[in-house]
């Protein structure tokens, strides 16, 4: 009887546990979410290259979208490599990682949070400002489907 109640609660505390690192994975967590807890960060890419896999013109859908476009990239940062901060204010973003583990930066966030391969992260607000890096040792590979406006978009932005 005892070794059953034993058993029973070890489940449960594990059940609890992958409860808990399931709704954090990749997420800002809990007690760590605050406006402006960064302001800046790394300003210029380094060791990323963007491939645009597909785009779509979007201005035939009327005036609301006339000069922009929905994307689809592909950005692969080697180890040390960096996506420069950049906001989300005009330009909804979803990032999905194919492989590797890589790091936010994100303005609302007291903490870096880590992204592994699987997750999906959903960019858009007017708040909404980070970096990223490949602090690994292999590089990470990330998909971005994004609505682009050409004259929103300048050198440093990703």
């Amino acid at each position: 009887m005892k070794l059953d109640l034993t058993i029973r609660l070890g489940i449960a505390a594990l059940a609890l546990a992958a409860a808990a690192n399931f709704a954090q994975a990749g997420e800002c967590p809990a007690g760590k979410m605050k406006d402006n807890a960064l302001t800046t960060g790394e300003m210029t890419p380094k060791k990323v290259t963007d491939e645009i896999l597909s785009s779509i013109d979007l201005s035939p859908k009327g005036d609301a979208f006339k000069g922009e476009a929905l994307r689809l990239r592909k950005l692969v940062i080697q180890p040390g490599g960096v996506v420069p901060w950049h906001d989300h204010k005009t330009r909804p973003a979803n990032i999905h990682i194919v492989s590797g583990t890589v790091t936010e930066y994100r303005s609302s966030c007291e903490v870096p949070i880590v992204h592994k391969a699987g997750d999906t992260v959903a960019e858009f607000g007017e708040g909404f400002s980070h970096w990223w890096k490949n602090t690994g040792k292999k590089p990470v590979v990330l998909l971005s489907a994004d609505i682009f406006h050409d004259a929103t978009m300048d050198d440093h932005m990703m």
